[in-house]
């Protein structure tokens, strides 16, 4: 028996590094998926070659809960480190995948809770962000307002408890700019960590992240883009302050604002990618390679994890 799933990648448009300390955050699916193909084996194989723990740490935790062996054929359409939810894709993917080969398929909820778990024990710490809105799909949001959009499941762990609600996102064109450099989300949260603890005006940038997150919440609804871009745009300031931009995804997003709505990071930052909120993706692709990004235009509104 041979088994395919996959699931996207996603966009945070608001709230990142916020939302590990219960503050609302956003993100979008995208069309950028990772694939997984598994079977069953006589020894645990990654794409033709042996497994191997210290390559495959997402793997290595996730192979615990498989009763056998399986082949592993892995297809990713996101690069690793990009900040677009790649390790996200990838446990939601493989998960719904193992689910089906063992006879125990999996629901969105189950396979958002389980595929959180995994990138909470990898990483040290992690939101459910990433993977719900893999194994939903669309757009979801964590801890939003009862009017925000439909419940869909919470998640806690370790004392904390994430709401996760269902976003309506309107059409909208997005350009993600991928700077080539590899960002570990782990040590930007600790950075993060540990400067809010030690520094009360980086508690108070947290807590104004919140805010613009549930204001562009409200544009959403509205389908106020204009609004949108500017709250991104501050965003990406409040993030840059907090110290997880650095000067080359900086490049790319003064870049883009002249031919668009707003812009900025996108996922834990110190690398990875940012995004654009534009009518004009041509120019904001061309501005974006000009100044040494590498440019894809994104669609949203995607399906969350499934079978092939």
């Amino acid at each position: 028996m041979t088994v395919t799933a996959s699931a996207p990648g996603k966009l945070i448009i608001l709230g990142e590094h916020a939302v590990v300390y219960g503050k609302p955050a956003i993100a979008l699916a995208i069309d950028r998926r990772i694939k997984c193909t598994l079977s069953k084996a006589s020894e645990t194989t990654v794409n033709g070659r042996p497994f191997e723990d210290d390559k495959h740490p997402y793997l290595k935790h996730m192979l615990l809960s498989s009763p056998h062996p399986v082949r592993i054929e892995t297809e990713s359409g996101i690069p690793p480190g990009s900040g677009l939810g790649s390790s996200a894709a990838l446990s939601a993917s493989f998960l719904k995948a193992l689910g089906k080969l063992k006879g125990d398929e999996m629901d969105g909820e189950r396979l958002a809770k389980e595929a959180f778990s995994v990138e909470y024990t990898v990483q040290g710490g992690a939101s459910p962000l990433d993977t719900s809105a893999s194994a939903h799909g669309n757009g979801v949001a964590l801890n939003a307002p009862e009017d925000a959009g439909e419940f869909l499941w919470e998640i806690s762990m370790n004392g904390r408890r994430w709401s996760v609600r269902d976003i309506k996102i309107p059409e909208m064109t997005l350009v993600v700019g991928y700077t080539g450099l590899h960002a570990a989300t782990g040590p930007l949260v600790e950075k993060v960590r540990k400067y809010r603890d030690k520094n009360t005006f980086a508690a108070d940038i947290v807590n104004e992240i919140g805010c613009v997150t549930l204001e562009g919440m409200d544009a959403l609804r509205k389908n106020d883009l204009v609004r949108l871009g500017k709250l991104m745009t501050h965003d990406h300031k409040l993030l840059s302050i907090l110290g997880v931009s650095c000067n080359e995804l900086n490049k790319l997003v003064d870049a883009s604002l002249r031919h668009s709505y707003g812009a900025k990071l996108t996922g834990a930052g110190g690398g990875g990618s940012m995004m654009a909120l534009t009518d004009d993706p041509d120019k904001v692709c061309e501005a974006i390679a000009l100044h040494g990004g590498k440019p894809f235009v994104v669609r949203t509104g995607v399906p969350g994890a499934k079978y092939e």
